[in-house]
């Protein structure tokens, strides 16, 4: 799998929300800055192979940044300390050209399944192996990543690359890639924006030779979840794959297969070890 195709998969992102009063924060969206450049030269963005998806997307970030008219990336991973101990990290600090603001953004790349049989709309929401929540994720944005700006530490930091720590709008980017339930494919779900709708989830009593013996099949190391499947080479069929699926169920990992059927049509699905 190559950069260029990771970058791909993240300019192709879309921001989880929309409407900003749904959570009360400002959203930093990629896909509706005015005038950016997007370069088709990959080679500055160097990634280690073995970096995690979390820190390629930063990098992804970075890169976008640094090649927009609007924006210029001031600093990146501020780390704040008290005591000698981390207390937290600013993730960007940008100079927004077009509205002369600095910006302080907080980058989020999430992986979510919905679970319509829990009640409350937006708590539906959870991580392919029931780790992590959509409402985790805001709440530790509102209670511990945001409000580190005003800590005394964190805008020491800031004064000494030469920013103004009162001068700072705050905003998030978080970029969603979404699974609903099988039986809720091509439907409107509330709230979230439905763009970010990817793929479907299905349970392993669904995955079976009889539903997909026709198919073709590529379970993507995590780093890669962010690639089209379009782009793969190798595929693999049923009786192939199944193995490995049940490997991955065994150990509560839910595993996320890249589908190939009718010669070059893709899909995605998580088959759910809960």
């Amino acid at each position: 799998m190559s950069i260029k195709n990771e970058y791909a998969g993240f300019v192709a992102s879309d921001a989880l929300w929309i409407d900003e009063t749904l959570f009360d924060i400002p959203i930093f969206d990629i896909q509706t800055i005015a005038n950016t450049k997007i370069s088709t030269s990959y080679s500055s963005i160097n990634i280690r192979e073995n970096e995690v998806l979390g820190k390629r997307v930063e990098h992804f970030f970075e890169y976008f940044i640094t090649n927009s008219n609007r924006y210029t990336l001031l600093a990146k991973n501020i780390q704040v300390f008290c005591n000698k101990t981390t207390i937290g990290e600013l993730d960007f600090i940008l100079k927004d050209h077009l509205n002369d603001h600095i910006l302080h953004v907080e980058l989020v790349y999430k992986f979510y399944l919905y679970n319509p049989n829990i009640t409350n709309e937006l708590e539906r929401w959870i991580g392919p192996n029931c780790k992590d929540t959509l409402l985790q994720k805001v709440h530790k944005l509102k209670t511990k990543q945001f409000p580190l700006l005003q800590k005394e530490e964190a805008k020491s930091v800031l004064k000494n690359i030469h920013v103004n720590p009162d001068d700072i709008q705050q905003q998030v980017c978080y970029l969603g890639n979404l699974f609903v339930p099988f039986f809720m494919k091509n439907k409107i779900v509330p709230k979230i924006n439905n763009k970010c709708i990817i793929g479907f989830w299905i349970t392993a009593k669904m995955f079976t030779s009889a539903n997909y013996s026709s198919y073709l099949f590529y379970i993507p190391k995590k780093k890669d979840w962010i690639i089209a499947p379009k782009h793969c080479t190798t595929w693999f069929s049923y009786d192939s794959i199944i193995e490995q699926v049940q490997h991955s169920l065994i150990q509560k990992k839910s595993p996320l297969l890249w589908i190939k059927s009718n010669g070059e049509y893709y899909d995605r699905c998580f088959i759910v070890w809960w």
